[in-house]
């Protein structure tokens, strides 16, 4: 999405949203913002003459990136190792879920801050080395990730889901090891 501004060439007075008129000091003052990201003959046939008369500029900014290129880079980086841990996000989540297919994925959902979620990290880990035909992920559940801990219903961390075929099949609260192990075996054999 680019954004595109119209500079007009002459000083003038131009409203402020309050209302009031400003005298600029350079020669070139904004006049109009212009979004050409829709429909462009509708727009363009809207400009008036004085607009067409003034010069129009593409300002790029590093958001231009639209949602479905920002997917297609998450999906193209969205790579889990086996015998490892693989950090996912709130984008690569998803399509690595997606491509674990019919595997087992297991999800720790933890914070930096967490005491247990640090203790039980070596562990899941080794965990990680044993299982090489399971997914292991780990997701902070960060602001950047909250909407996707939202989404899988989080409320205490460590949180750990075992999910099969997209979808959540076993959920374990806290930093019980045994527990998960069981979890694990229990969806493998399923």
């Amino acid at each position: 999405m680019a954004l595109r501004i119209s500079l007009s060439s002459s000083p003038s007075l131009h409203p402020t949203p309050s209302g009031r008129n400003y005298s600029p000091t350079s020669s070139l003052v904004p006049t109009r913002c212009v979004d050409w990201s829709s429909n462009k003959r509708r727009v363009a046939s809207a400009i008036s003459k004085e607009i067409r008369k003034e010069s129009i500029v593409t300002v790029r900014c590093s958001l231009e990136a639209t949602q479905e290129e920002a997917a297609a880079a998450a999906v193209a980086v969205a790579v889990a190792v086996e015998g490892q841990v693989t950090e996912v996000s709130k984008d690569t989540f998803w399509p690595i879920v997606n491509a674990a297919g019919d595997k087992v994925v297991v999800l720790d959902m933890y914070t930096q801050w967490c005491g247990p979620c640090k203790i039980i990290a070596p562990k899941y880990q080794e965990l990680s080395e044993k299982y090489l035909d399971v997914v292991f992920l780990k997701l902070d559940c960060n602001q950047d990730n909250k909407p996707l801990a939202k989404e899988l219903g989080i409320r205490v961390v460590p949180t750990f889901k075992i999910l099969k075929e997209g979808k959540v099949i076993k959920e374990v609260r806290g930093a019980k090891f045994d527990d998960l192990v069981v979890a694990v075996d229990t969806a493998k054999s399923s």
